[in-house]
């Protein structure tokens, strides 16, 4: 059977003929150099362009990475090799390397050494330590030398491959050949060494259409690949996967097993011929160059083939090396921190007859399966012993440690028990997935089939795409993970039962009530597993996560990607593995999954109980759950986290607590508004003047100070606000102070001074004379005649019409300044001065015999649907002065029209009267009229 090898494209960049490609080590780059003289760095996470050099106008055929110089070196047509840095651009060195076109450039793994090739026949090692000396020269080629490449298992030998059809093995410290391989029937343009360690193999391509796998030892050719249609122009060991990988001027891309040399795929992306393959140690991508661009894929997962048992014993396939450890196996007194790679002993316990694509262990952890190249084989855990074996493309194990499933075909299940089939079945749709736990699953492309294992009969088809399905031990529990989210389901075995015994069952759908949905999450699961009713989970976000009751908590954000592999209840520990095969793990206590499921089940007294046996610091996680459960006073009794518990207090209304929290922990701005809003929802208003104070809330205080009627907060109010150049407050403060002054000093000392004179015209003319001067001062830099138009009364009083009935209205405000007003006349303003006097000298008696007063309030008590409500003589007065008000308002038009009649005054001259309306204010705010 082929193996099933996952590809998945990462990136296409479509460009000039890409004569070389190679992948960074650790950046998500790929270097390319092109026929057009150029050389580009891409990065394939983003398909972005990282930088380009134009390094000449000839064909660059070689491009490498000096990564631990942060140097990329080019080698083209004009003959030079290039160095340049690639995080500055700048150009490091260039020289004449070869005399005629350099063909390929291979960079020494440790040592300062560049080996190149040229169509001169020679190869050339240069060490740039010694300025760039040419340290050997290597001859013994009759024609173009087309590729070299170290030998990554013994660094100081090389080999090349020429057109003289000939494939030579060197040695750095001389400049005679150790060996040449012989057998390809036209030259040869690629060579690439086997990583491995049990094989001494290397791999070349020729014009004859060939690939050829030599034994560098018996020099001896091993195996022929056959297939291409055109000369092969590169080939690669994949450094990670049992493949090899080899290109073609036919536009194919074929992979072949590397130890059937059966050929397993075939790739065309239409780019036209393949000229360059890179791939990269500790990856399973694969950069590709062809004529119109550059390809990068990846084959199969980054997920490592691995698994745990409950007692703590790991087993892992590296290719086809199978290797163990144990967690229980590090020393006593060792205290694992979270996060840290665990010093765990790893052994040798055998090797797979199969290229592993999957592993498992039964529930009882005696028996490992592992499934790949359409075969499986069941071991012993222990010795690594062949149990079991037979043809399947996916394994699964059922709770029952002697059960298990198997697909061998997208159309063919079989059921197996004690190692002999018990069932087999085939699905009336195509089973693209097989899962096992509790019941069978069958997943295809929309839906998943829930089978029972005894007689394989539908439990319950859901329509939802799967990913992965993970049961909890106890079967009761089962997570569905699809693409973006995932749900959470409780199977109800009692109600199946009940449904079957009755007969009423649904052939195609089930049972509807086999599952209670409980929760849907809205994050995209990686691994994951349950412990109890804890579900824990690593996502995409490369965080490790564990959900209890629909509630999600956040263990740890991981530096990189890792997979769950258990937990250890012994332990406190969630075990997790990376793609390297590093084993981490991350406290989580049972004791807190245990609180949190007693809570969700109502059983508050139990719950209690367990919080005493769980550490303080994990209080504040516990108090964050109660909150979500709506149990907010528990939550304020547990949390320890100030800002927290400040939040609770808060949310309760619990004024004491959260001001004991301020005081003593401390706060920001924002706390204190909060304080302030629950203290004035609370009637304290010292308290929220002292919050507003802290917070900086001016406009705040100004709203306290005025409903409180405290003119001296206003006072102080007025001095901090121009401090922090808050002049609007400052302005409104001072204007319900009576500071006429003030209000007008802080609108010239602001450059407001045409609103300065407009204010004073209106409130203080006996100080417009001076602020004209100020504003003509500062209006002729602008625009002379403009100043030179400004009227001031002090020579022009026949245009300020009322200037000295002004002038004496404006001593008697001055005059009744000093007295303050009540905090209930605040909102009313300095207008209504007159009225309040006027209300204060009134005898307030119902029988006073004003008639003219009283008979507008009887028609309105008539007309009024609310007959039966009594008018007070307050509201007599103050409809007298609204009459009065009226009759002012009358003069005024009269005046306006008699103005009208008058000759205009030119535009440069102030307004006669300077109204409220030219200032903004409202009418109620204005100063009353000098009778």
């Amino acid at each position: 059977m082929p193996m099933r090898l996952d590809i998945k494209r990462k990136l296409v960049q479509r460009s000039d003929r890409v004569k070389g490609v190679e992948i960074h080590p650790t950046e998500p780059w790929i270097l390319t150099n092109l026929y057009s003289g150029n050389v580009a760095i891409w990065d394939y996470e983003t398909n972005a362009l990282v930088k380009s050099f134009e390094v000449t106008e000839l064909p660059v055929r070689t491009s490498k990475w000096i990564a631990r110089k942060q140097w990329i070196a080019t080698g083209a047509d004009d003959m030079f090799l290039r160095v340049y840095n690639y995080n500055t651009s700048e150009l490091v060195v260039g020289f004449e390397a070869h005399s005629d076109y350099i063909r390929s450039i291979a960079v020494h793994p440790t040592q300062p050494y560049v080996v190149t090739c040229s169509d001169d026949m020679l190869i050339k090692l240069w060490d740039w330590e010694r300025q760039w000396d040419c340290a050997m020269v290597f001859e013994g080629h009759s024609h173009y030398v087309m590729h070299v490449v170290f030998n990554p298992k013994d660094t100081n030998t090389f080999a090349s491959a020429s057109l003289d059809r000939t494939i030579k093995v060197w040695n750095v410290t001389s400049p005679v050949c150790n060996f040449t391989l012989e057998g390809h029937e036209k030259g040869v343009n690629c060579v690439d060494y086997f990583a491995g360690g049990d094989r001494p193999y290397l791999i070349s391509g020729a014009d004859d259409k060939l690939a050829k796998i030599w034994d560098y030892q018996t020099k001896s050719c091993v195996q022929t690949l056959e297939g291409h249609a055109h000369n092969v122009s590169a080939v690669s060991f994949h450094p990670e996967l049992p493949v090899i990988i080899t290109g073609s001027e036919d536009g194919t891309l074929r992979i072949w097993h590397q130890n059937t040399y059966r050929l397993e795929n075939t790739l065309n992306y239409g780019l036209e011929r393949v000229w360059a393959i890179g791939c990269l140690k500790g990856s399973n991508s694969v950069a590709i160059g062809y004529d119109e661009g550059t390809v990068m894929f990846k084959i199969g997962r980054d997920e490592p083939v691995v698994s745990m048992d409950s007692t703590g014993k790991i087993i892992w396939c590296k290719h086809n090396e199978v290797q163990t450890t144990n967690v229980k196996a590090l020393p006593a007194d060792y205290e694992a921190a979270d996060g840290e790679r665990l010093p765990l002993p790893v052994k040798e316990l055998g090797n797979s007859e199969l290229y592993p694509q999957s592993l498992a262990h039964n529930p009882n952890g005696r028996f490992v399966a592992v499934c790949g190249d359409g075969e499986y084989i069941i071991y012993t855990a222990l010795a690594w012993r062949n149990k079991s074996f037979g043809s399947a493309i996916e394994f699964a194990w059922s709770i029952d440690p002697s059960e298990f499933a198997v697909r061998e075909s997208s159309s063919k299940i079989k059921v197996f028990k004690n190692f002999t089939e018990k069932n087999a079945f085939r699905p009336n749709f195509t089973a693209e997935g097989l899962h096992g736990g509790a019941l069978l699953g069958l997943r295809s492309t929309d839906f998943i089939c829930f089978y029972d294992w005894d007689e394989c009969r539908v439990i319950r088809r859901l329509d939802v795409s799967v990913k992965n399905v993970i049961w909890s031990e106890s079967g009761e529990m089962v997570t569905i993970v699809s693409d973006t989210s995932f749900f959470i389901l409780r199977y109800n075995l009692e109600a199946t039962a009940e449904a079957f015994a009755s007969g009423h069952v649904d052939e195609s759908e089930g049972v509807e009530e086999s599952f209670e949905l409980i929760s849907e999450i809205n994050e995209s699961v990686s691994t994951g597993i349950w412990v109890g009713d804890c579900f824990i989970y690593t996502n995409t976000d490369k965080r490790l996560n564990y959900c209890v009751g629909g509630e999600v908590t956040t263990l740890t954000h991981l530096d990189r990607s890792m997979f769950i592999l258990g937990y250890l209840a012994a332990q406190n520990r969630v075990f997790l593995m990376d793609k390297n095969f590093a084993v981490v793990s991350f406290t989580l206590l049972l004791t807190v999954v245990e609180f949190k499921t007693l809570i969700l089940r109502g059983e508050l007294e139990a719950a209690e109980e367990v919080l005493e046996t769980i550490p303080v610091d994990q209080h504040n996680s516990i108090a964050r759950f109660l909150e979500s459960r709506g149990l907010v006073s528990d939550a304020l009794r547990i949390a320890t986290d100030p800002d927290f518990k400040f939040e609770l207090a808060v949310q309760l209304g619990e004024l004491d607590i959260a001001r004991e929290i301020v005081e003593t922990e401390g706060a920001n701005e924002s706390k204190w508004k909060q304080l302030g809003e629950l203290a004035m929802s609370n009637g304290d208003l010292e308290l929220t003047n002292k919050c507003l104070e802290k917070s900086g809330d001016l406009s705040g205080q100004l709203l306290l100070a005025t409903s409180s009627g405290s003119p001296e907060t206003l006072k102080q109010l007025v001095e901090e606000s121009k401090l922090k150049g808050k002049n609007n407050v400052a302005f409104v403060s001072m204007f319900m102070l009576k500071d006429i002054d003030g209000c007008i000093d802080l609108l010239i000392e602001t450059k407001r001074i045409p609103e300065a004179a407009f204010m004073a015209r209106t409130y203080a003319p006996s100080r417009v004379s001076e602020i004209i001067a100020l504003w003509k001062d500062d209006l002729s830099k602008v625009n002379k005649k403009a100043a030179e138009a400004l009227a001031d009364p002090a020579g022009h009083l026949e245009l300020f019409e009322g200037f000295d009935e002004a002038l004496d209205a404006e001593k008697h405000a001055r005059a009744q300044a000093g007295a303050q007003a009540d905090a209930c006349e605040y909102g009313v303003g300095l207008a209504v001065d007159k009225l309040t006097d006027a209300i204060d000298d009134i005898d307030v008696n119902e029988q006073q015999d004003q008639s003219e007063a009283v008979a507008e309030p009887e028609i309105e008590e008539e007309a009024s649907p609310e007959s039966d409500i009594a008018v007070e003589p307050e509201s007599e007065v103050v409809d007298e002065a609204e009459q009065e008000v009226e009759a002012e308002q009358e003069v005024e038009a009269e005046q306006e029209v008699e103005a009208e009649q008058e000759p205009e005054v030119s535009s440069g001259e102030p307004a006669a009267d300077g109204g409220e309306e030219d200032w903004g204010l409202d009418d109620d705010a204005a100063p009353a009229k000098a009778d």
